[in-house]
């Protein structure tokens, strides 16, 4: 059975690659991994070296610290649902590029925020 501490940081891995845009290959491709290896770190089956998780930051552009932001936290909330990941999961799900580009930029001109965007 997996530890908590492992979910919560590999639910935030999640989070942050895919609000990044990156598929798990991506971020395999960077660490020198197969994406098996990173679906195992999302689930929490696998923990994440301490370096592994410095390098990760790296790649994802945010603090070490981020991966543990919300753990006092979730334990409290894990019968919630998180509606900015199932936003982030939904949006992923949408195959038409144009499309899903009008959304971020819906999302953006409601929120004020300016996501970074790929490619």
């Amino acid at each position: 059975m997996s530890h908590p501490v492992d979910v919560h940081v590999g639910r935030k891995l999640k989070q942050i690659r895919t609000m990044r845009r990156l598929s798990q290959t991506d971020v395999a491709r960077e660490l020198d991994l197969s994406f098996q290896q990173i679906q195992k770190y999302e689930i929490g089956s696998n923990r994440i070296a301490a370096s592994r998780l410095y390098e990760l930051s790296r790649i994802l552009d945010v603090p070490t610290s981020y991966f543990f932001e919300g753990l006092d936290t979730a334990a409290e909330a894990s019968d919630r649902r998180d509606p900015s990941l199932e936003i982030v999961t939904a949006l992923a799900a949408i195959r038409d590029d144009t499309i899903k580009t009008r959304i971020v930029t819906f999302i953006e001109d409601v929120s004020g925020v300016t996501v970074a965007r790929q490619g």
